[in-house]
């Protein structure tokens, strides 16, 4: 393998390795980065730059941040802060308490015997939550009881004088705008008191006033949600709400009763993506039957479409959990469509291949969403077949989640496990695809065989598909490394059983080859740190 190559190899598994989605536990991600920084620091910084602006997992966000504000590699550190300054409050918040270090204690209810509980990879302690004149110490509770966890998070490191300083400047830059500071407080509050008192910076007058003397200024938005506390008809709360303009997942745990007026000034101050998080509420609330309320719900449903922050598998979740009616059914199938679809569009002939063999369910509910999202954004042939030790054709009537799941209806896991039998169809029907999704656990049993089978094609079919495994719960790497052996490039993506992730894989499917990818990876401009 040349160097070239071997370079083209580690950096696609570095982009690999971001499709996992850690849910805010920094712990689980930063030994990937710290790895990932040391074998490659003039590519990590530049895979850095690009996902902050095409990623969507804020945990690794967060953590290249975290990197490279700490690393020593030439103009890591401008880079990282840089990025810190374009953070939002509350991950400038977990940026800062990663690296310092932040020590947390969890009640937990505990039945039975215990010898002792599990350390987690936060090293967390255990203490016996006992009475006075007993200590602390390794719980042995005969009839169970409750003990308490001592959760260690971050680093624990001194944070260097360059974050603090960034971290400076962030303040004051939203101190000198009034309205600017004031909306934050509203709702990163415990955030910006936690930044002033961790790093010792002396707060500005109106920060102080807001933060810790609870005297907000006369007219401010602090003082609105004082009165909103306070007061208590429907429609006195909904003049506040709307003339202080008051967020609305700070406003909905103030309001005491909720009459069209106050739902129409809640909706108002929802962003698309709290519109259809909270559909089942407003549709609780019988926003749907008033008709100011209602029409407002589908403007920001309309404007989710081409919003930065909505999820579109969020928009499809609550479509499978949520009944409403058919026109705001039809306006967030069109929410997830337009997603979806701004990721990026294949432009390559692809097929999926979906492992139903024994044990293979997650697979086939795998191969439904893909089959969607692939449906979606495919501007070319997509094949699809489900196959055990034989292969069935899938064709859906639309890319819609609800399509393909009839599509799939009948199809249920059971039987050997061939993988070549997808691609020996392809072969027999000159389906000619650039690409392969498979969606396996890698454990092939029976006759034909993938990779003899894939040699096959490719001679007959004058193809070179490039493959990607989308690897379900217990996976090896059975056919990973046959592929190795054959000279046979692959990605693997293992899926964790988190479905908003899977649009991950957009960026990488998208391409018109991976080098593609890498080389605007390589390219990309990087953010410059600010001069004040």
């Amino acid at each position: 393998m040349t160097p070239k190559t071997t370079e083209a190899d580690l950096r696609l598994g570095m982009l690999n390795s971001l499709l996992t989605c850690p849910h805010r536990q920094l712990g689980l991600v930063a030994p990937l980065h710290a790895e990932l920084v040391k074998q490659d620091p003039r590519f990590y910084v530049r895979l850095a730059a690009w996902y902050a602006d095409h990623g969507d997992v804020r945990d690794h966000k967060e953590m290249f941040t975290i990197t490279l504000a700490l690393s020593d590699f030439t103009g890591h550190r401008d880079v990282g802060l840089a990025m810190l300054r374009e953070l939002p409050p509350y991950q400038v918040g977990r940026v800062i308490d990663f690296i310092h270090g932040r020590k947390e204690k969890v009640v937990v209810e505990v039945d039975g015997p215990q010898e002792g509980l599990p350390s987690t990879a936060l090293q967390r302690k255990v203490e016996r939550k006992a009475g006075k004149g007993k200590k602390p110490g390794k719980p042995k509770l005969s009839k169970g009881g409750t003990v308490t966890l001592t959760d260690e998070f971050g680093l624990f490191r001194n944070v260097p004088r360059s974050v603090k300083t960034e971290v400076i400047r962030y303040l004051r830059e939203r101190e000198a705008d009034a309205r600017w500071f004031d909306a934050t407080a509203l709702t990163a509050r415990k955030t910006l008191k936690r930044l002033y008192a961790l790093l010792h910076v002396k707060p500005g007058p109106r920060a102080q006033a807001v933060l810790f003397d609870e005297q907000p200024p006369e007219g401010s938005k602090l003082v609105g949600l004082k009165e909103l506390a306070k007061a208590e008809k429907p429609e006195e709360q909904a003049r506040l709400i709307a003339a202080h303009d008051i967020p609305f997942r700070v406003a909905i745990g103030l309001v005491k009763a909720v009459n069209p007026a106050v739902l129409r000034a809640l909706i108002e101050r929802m962003s698309p993506q709290e519109i259809i998080n909270n559909l089942d509420m407003l549709r609780k609330r019988r926003a749907f039957e008033d008709a100011g309320a209602k029409a407002l719900i589908e403007q920001k449903l309309d404007a989710a479409k081409t919003a930065t922050r909505v999820s579109a598998y969020k928009a499809e979740k609550a479509l499978e959990q949520v009944p409403v009616s058919a026109a705001v059914r039809q306006k967030l199938e069109a929410v997830a469509d337009a997603q979806v679809k701004s990721r990026g569009r294949i432009a390559r002939p692809t097929a999926l291949l979906i492992d139903k063999s024994g044990s293979m369910s997650q697979a086939i509910e795998i191969g439904k969403r893909l089959g969607a999202l692939l449906a979606a954004i495919a501007d070319r042939e997509l094949y699809v077949y489900a196959f055990d030790s034989i292969a069935y054709p899938v064709e859906a009537a639309g890319p819609e989640l609800a399509a393909w799941e009839r599509a799939l209806t009948g199809i249920t896991a059971g039987g050997n496990t061939s993988i070549g039998v997808g691609i020996e169809q392809l072969r027999r029907k000159k389906q000619f695809v650039e690409q392969l999704v498979i969606v396996t656990d890698e454990g092939e049993n029976a006759e034909p065989r993938f990779v003899q089978t894939l040699l096959k094609y490719r001679e007959e079919l004058k193809a070179d598909p490039a493959i990607c495994f989308v690897k379900v719960s217990g996976a090896t790497t059975q056919l990973e490394d046959e592929c190795k052996k054959a000279g046979l490039m692959t990605d693997a993506y293992q899926f964790n059983g988190d479905y908003y992730a899977l649009p991950n894989l957009v960026p990488l499917l998208a391409r018109p080859s991976k080098l593609e990818l890498l080389q605007e990876i390589l390219e990309y401009p990087l953010p410059a740190r600010r001069e004040k």
